[in-house]
């Protein structure tokens, strides 16, 4: 089984093709975008790993790059951000192929989709569609959250090399999210082996109390999973059985039929 793309070739630490700076440039970035609320420069040292010094120059670098700004709350994010968010979004072959596939899907079920990835352990929504129904959580494109406690999470991690996979587990820290939120390493496993096995994951109130979501992979011409999608809905309206017996197979159309037009736009030269 083919390892994942995100795994490949990638400069550690003590490689010489690292650049520290520009890692710990990036840390400071991403520890404002985990946050809900201005920070200091003691809050990003702490969040970080760093010095107050270091932090300070970095603030003051992303600052004037326009990145942050500055109030006498704090610094906060800046719209520039969304520049390189867009930038992934609009370069992305897969988003204009695979939206048509979700728009369908969600008005032949009712319920919403989503288009998701695997960075770092973590899953990244990167295309969802609506239906005109309340969900108990609020994601939206660019959300992360933690993929062993998804379905679309287990799907994705399924496509891993074996030996990337341990790598994997052996680093989780698993949290309870709620009462069916499993975080034993040996039955996450199971269930990401499950989904490997059965091409499919259903999560059924694990991240969040209400929701239920199940999800299928979408493959690249040689079988390597390259992304997932997924339908969720509310635990009170849909049964986990009606997941698995009606909406699945539709999933798994479309999962084909965005596979089908990546390999048709490759075809093309697109």
């Amino acid at each position: 089984m083919p390892s994942h793309p995100e795994t490949a070739s990638r400069p550690q630490k003590n490689d010489p093709d690292h650049v520290e700076a520009l890692a710990r440039g990036l840390s400071v970035l991403k520890a404002f975008s985990n946050q809900d609320r201005p920070l200091s420069v003691s809050d990003v040292a702490e969040l970080v790993g760093i010095t107050r010094t270091a932090a300070r120059r970095f603030i003051l670098t992303l600052e004037y790059l326009g990145y942050l700004s500055f109030d006498a709350s704090g610094y906060s994010l800046r719209p520039a951000v969304l520049e390189v968010g867009d930038a992934y979004l609009l370069s992305h072959k897969l988003l204009p192929v695979a939206h048509p596939h979700l728009a369908s899907l969600v008005q032949e079920v009712g319920e919403t989709a989503s288009l998701t990835v695997l960075h770092q352990g973590r899953v990244i929504y990167i295309d969802r569609v609506h239906a005109d129904r309340v969900l108990t959580v609020n994601i939206i494109i660019g959300t992360s959250l933690p993929a062993y406690a998804t379905a679309t999470g287990r799907v994705l991690l399924s496509g891993l090399a074996d030996e990337v996979l341990d790598e994997y587990l052996e680093s989780l820290v698993p949290e309870s999210l709620t009462d069916n939120t499993a975080i034993d390493r040996e039955e996450i496993r199971n269930r990401i082996t499950a989904a490997r096995q059965n091409g499919w994951s259903l999560a059924d109130q694990e991240l969040t109390e209400g929701l239920r979501s199940i999800a299928v992979p979408v493959r690249n011409a040689d079988g390597e999973i390259i992304a997932a999608v997924n339908v969720s809905a509310h635990a009170t309206r849909v049964s986990a059985e009606s997941l698995r017996g009606t909406v699945l197979p539709r999933l798994q159309s479309a999962a084909a039929g965005i596979a089908g037009g990546l390999q048709n736009d490759l075809a093309a030269g697109g």
